[in-house]
Formats: C-alpha cells, sequence, structure tokens
C-alpha cells in the first residue's frame, strides 16, 4: 500500500474524492428534504479546512481520507448544531432515527447533538462500535468500505451496526 504523506496527499485524495464527499455530504443534508446544494458545498469545504489545517497525516488510501473526513463532518455538523441549539431554546425534541441514510440537519441541532452525546457515550464502552458508527452514519461508507477501514470481516461490521444502533437508541431514550 502507497502512502501518500502530508497535505500534498491531502491534495491528492481531495480532488480524486471531492464529488464523493459531495454526495455524501448532499445526502446527509437533504434526507429531511429540500435543496442544500450550497450547504453540502460549505459542509465539504470546511471539512477540506479542518483537514488541510491538521497537523499533516498520513493517508492510506481514499477510503483512509474518507474515514477521516467522515469525523472532520461530524465535528463539524455537531458544532453547527450546538450553535444553532444555543439561538433555538424551548424546541421540540424529534424523534432520532440511526438510519445511515438519514441524518439530522440544522433543523433539528437537539437531534444531532444527542446522537452526538450518545455516540461518546458509546465510545466510552466500545470505541469500535463507535468508529463503525461514524464511519457508516456521519462517512456514508458501505459495510465492506467500513471493514476494510477497521481490518474486520463485512459480518463484523453487520453485528457491530445492529449492536450499535441497540445501545444508542437506548441511551437515545434515557436521555
Amino acid at each position: 500500500m502507497t502512502h501518500l504523506d502530508g497535505n500534498a496527499s491531502l491534495d491528492r485524495l481531495t480532488e480524486l474524492a471531492y464529488q464523493e464527499l459531495r454526495t455524501i455530504a448532499h445526502r446527509h443534508l437533504t434526507a429531511r428534504g429540500g435543496d442544500a446544494t450550497l450547504e453540502t458545498t460549505a459542509l465539504v469545504h470546511e471539512a477540506y479546512l479542518k483537514l488541510a489545517n491538521a497537523t499533516p497525516g498520513v493517508w492510506r488510501d481514499q477510503a483512509h481520507f474518507r474515514a477521516v473526513a467522515s469525523v472532520a463532518m461530524r465535528h463539524i455538523l455537531v458544532d453547527r448544531a450546538r450553535a444553532r441549539a444555543t439561538q433555538k431554546h424551548g424546541a421540540a425534541f424529534t424523534p432520532v432515527s440511526l438510519d445511515e441514510n438519514a441524518l439530522a440537519t440544522d433543523d433539528e441541532p437537539d437531534t444531532l447533538l444527542a446522537i452526538d452525546s450518545a455516540l461518546d457515550r458509546l465510545a466510552e464502552l466500545s470505541p469500535r462500535l463507535a468508529r463503525v458508527v461514524e464511519l457508516r452514519f456521519y462517512g456514508g461508507l458501505s459495510e465492506r468500505e467500513t471493514a476494510s477501514e477497521l481490518g474486520v470481516t463485512a459480518r463484523t461490521v453487520q453485528r457491530d451496526w445492529a449492536k450499535a444502533r441497540m445501545l444508542l437508541e437506548r441511551m437515545l431514550v434515557s436521555l
């Protein structure tokens, strides 16, 4: 496997993955309806800036870049949700879906913050389960891609995904 170092690798992988990241970001941002083209572009660009300004890392391949970018997108979305929630006190809580095809948007900051809190609690119990959720839910990676990134089988990812969803749903009910 070829290792690409620093910002040169970030630039090359961004070029390769840009459209795919746009697709993932757009799917997440429009899961509840509407057109979020500008927001999709902004999310992808914010993720790129966050990655470019970080200490240069080693990007093993495009899948590794997507996995790291998914974490960056999670942090960006959570930061936006926190800012929005402070402006929107008293909003009604929306039921939480852990469907990888539906991610809470800016209209539901409390939902996204609840998921983020539960995910942090899950990471304390099982870092791998939390990583599966990040890769599948935030990153939009397939079972096969997630398995490759984690060095496990696709069947293990299926079991972990089911277990993680069950645990997160229990945690969210208890919030």
